[in-house]
């Protein structure tokens, strides 16, 4: 079931809105940020936008060095490195980040993969729903002491209307039988806006808040494991392999604006635990399955906790253990 501030509010943004302008008179200086992935694509405009507008960003990437240099010029910026594929190397983030003192003011879960072929990590799990989901669980635990520390913090899980494409697949999470990617990549996109509603039951006493978001579509690095043909197929790029920037299609400035806002806006004090797109509340999915807005099985409470108790079990980590 939907919560029931799971409605628009008339946030005086859409669409065509871009991180900059959602930005506009909100002063972020001395506030920390970090934001995964910050370095490519939507995270990389998310991290520019942040850091003109005063804050202090932390990027945690996999490859540090090529962070580096496609943030260079950005100033308030710092680089660490971060596999969300490899537990240990998230706790190693983790402690050298706690280390530092530091307080965190706005965490976004932004990295992720999409639509890629059967692989597998760790002890075996599906990349796909251990990478975009898991790994940012495990941070997200492991960094609470510095998000409790803090007044206000809020976690921004970037999500995707690719949840449409499936709920948990709780009898076979792992995908051990017909791995279906873009099933398995819908699975984990529902996986992320469950833990930002079930982050936020457990976080708001706290003071911390948390939302997921679709960004819209946008053609980024997002995309690189989809074969030439496929992306033709659907529009996306020519032949030649040109953007065709189909209908619908976001720029990266207007693709980051509503995790941006998310993070952001005073319009979002008090709430949380919401699924956002167009920066604005999205509305609940229509019944005759259009693709559009939030579907139920990604706004359910209690599939939010058993994600949440599988996902403690599966990682070692819970920040809320009793």
């Amino acid at each position: 079931m939907s919560t029931p501030a799971q409605h628009k509010i008339g946030s005086g943004f859409g669409a065509d809105s871009t991180a900059d302008e959602v930005l506009r008179g909100i002063d972020l200086t001395g506030r920390l940020a970090i934001v995964t992935g910050g370095y490519s694509g939507l995270g990389l405009e998310t991290t520019r936008a942040l850091a003109e507008a005063g804050a202090h960003v932390v990027v945690p990437a996999r490859r540090p060095e090529v962070a580096r240099g496609e943030l260079a010029g950005i100033g308030h910026v710092e680089v660490d490195e971060l596999d969300l594929g490899d537990l240990d190397s998230v706790r190693g983030f983790a402690e050298r980040f706690l280390a530092s003192g530091r307080g965190i003011d706005l965490l976004i879960g932004n990295a992720g993969i999409m639509a890629c072929p059967e692989t597998r990590v760790g002890p075996g799990w599906e990349t796909q729903f251990a990478t975009n989901h898991l790994g940012h669980y495990a941070l997200a635990n492991r960094l609470w002491p510095a998000l409790a520390s803090g007044e206000g913090a809020r976690v921004v899980s970037v999500s995707s209307r690719g949840h449409h494409l499936s709920p948990v697949r709780w009898d076979d999470v792992q995908w051990t039988e017909g791995y279906d990617k873009w099933q398995a990549y819908g699975q984990a996109k529902t996986a992320n806006a469950l833990f930002a509603l079930q982050l936020d039951t457990l976080g708001r006493d706290f003071g911390v808040r948390a939302f997921s978001l679709h960004p819209g579509g946008i053609m980024t690095p997002l995309q690189r494991h989809l074969p030439k043909e496929e992306m033709v197929e659907r529009g996306w790029i020519d032949e030649q392999g040109n953007p065709l920037n189909p209908a619908g299609f976001k720029t990266p400035e207007q693709g980051a604006a509503t995790q941006v806002w998310a993070a952001t806006s005073p319009r979002l004090d008090g709430l949380g635990g919401l699924y956002l797109e167009d920066c604005d509340i999205a509305e609940p999915a229509p019944a005759d399955g259009t693709w559009a807005g939030v579907k139920d099985w990604a706004t359910d409470p209690e599939q939010a906790a058993r994600l949440w108790t599988l996902s403690a079990e599966l990682t070692g980590v819970d920040a809320f253990a009793k």
